[in-house]
């Protein structure tokens, strides 16, 4: 499982998990899976997919981009530690430790 969490005074309000194989959409819309009302943040703003390895991005058309360590992308493949910057809302990726 990987998981996305905000810094700051956003942190523990953002906070989104997803399973490998999972797909989820990040956007303000209330049919996106994660929602994050934030400025710059379009309705439908990027996708994530995750693997057991990583996470893949992709931008979905946002108007202000999706990045990626500070890096603009169209898709990107992340792994523990990367930052995933969405309008002004920055989420670090790490994985869940697995229980056994």
């Amino acid at each position: 499982m990987w998981i996305l969490q905000a810094a700051g005074k956003q942190a523990g309000a953002l906070t989104f998990r997803v399973q490998a194989g999972g797909v989820k959409t990040v956007g303000r819309a209330t049919r996106a899976d994660f929602i994050v009302d934030a400025a710059l943040v379009s309705r439908l703003h990027c996708r994530l997919e995750a693997g057991n390895e990583s996470l893949d991005v992709i931008d979905l058309d946002s108007t202000n981009g999706t990045f990626v360590n500070g890096k603009r992308v169209e898709q990107a493949r992340l792994t523990a530690g990367d930052r995933l910057r969405i309008g002004r809302t920055e989420l670090t990726l790490e994985k869940a430790k697995v229980k056994s």
